[in-house]
């Protein structure tokens, strides 16, 4: 969280992040109590980065990218999506019988949304912004991880002005949350 570089090069290190987790939650034993936990970063990361990008990326898309509403309107059902999944794994037991379906689900659907923004939509965000714009969504977007929410709320706006002024909010309770459990910290 938190890397540097333009808007593109930011969110593309998030991805492979999500990837190493995905891989370490695979490489385990079935039912271990460390994919729980792991699960919980899994969580936490894509939460973060979610946020971000349905404040700023998706209103960038929306403002410069042709067709940028049909692309944004995509992505963030895609969000939803995840957000869902993530929602019906919170508190579930690495052994619970629904928990490895449910990872192996939301795996499928984060890694089909990663492909299309790497291969569809940064490319149309690329030819469309100048590299000064990039860089500033790539500062706006470190800054929103940083305060975002690290649980899931599905019924929590996606888009401006709604998630710009309650995301700061959820994101302080759900870190306050996260530091008197300990969720979180490996």
């Amino acid at each position: 969280m938190g890397h540097g570089g333009n808007v593109i090069a930011e969110l593309t290190t998030d991805h492979r992040e999500v990837d190493e987790l995905f891989a370490k939650i695979g490489a385990l034993p079935v039912g271990d109590d460390q994919r729980r936990k792991l699960v919980d970063e899994l969580t936490i990361e894509l939460v973060r980065h979610s946020v971000a990008e349905e404040m700023y990326l998706y209103p960038a898309v929306r403002k410069h990218v042709e067709d940028g509403d049909v692309i944004a309107d995509k992505e963030l059902s895609d969000h939803a999506q995840v957000e869902q999944h993530l929602k019906d794994l919170e508190g579930m037991a690495a052994d619970d019988s629904q928990f490895d379906p449910l990872v192996a689900q939301l795996k499928l659907e984060v890694s089909g949304h990663v492909r299309d923004e790497e291969d569809r939509l940064f490319p149309l965000l690329a030819a469309a912004c100048t590299p000064a714009a990039l860089d500033e969504l790539g500062d706006k977007v470190r800054t929103a991880k940083k305060m975002a929410p690290t649980r899931p709320h599905p019924s929590a706006p996606d888009t401006p002005p709604g998630n710009k002024l309650l995301g700061p909010g959820a994101g302080l309770v759900d870190r306050t949350r996260d530091l008197l459990t300990g969720r979180g910290k490996g």
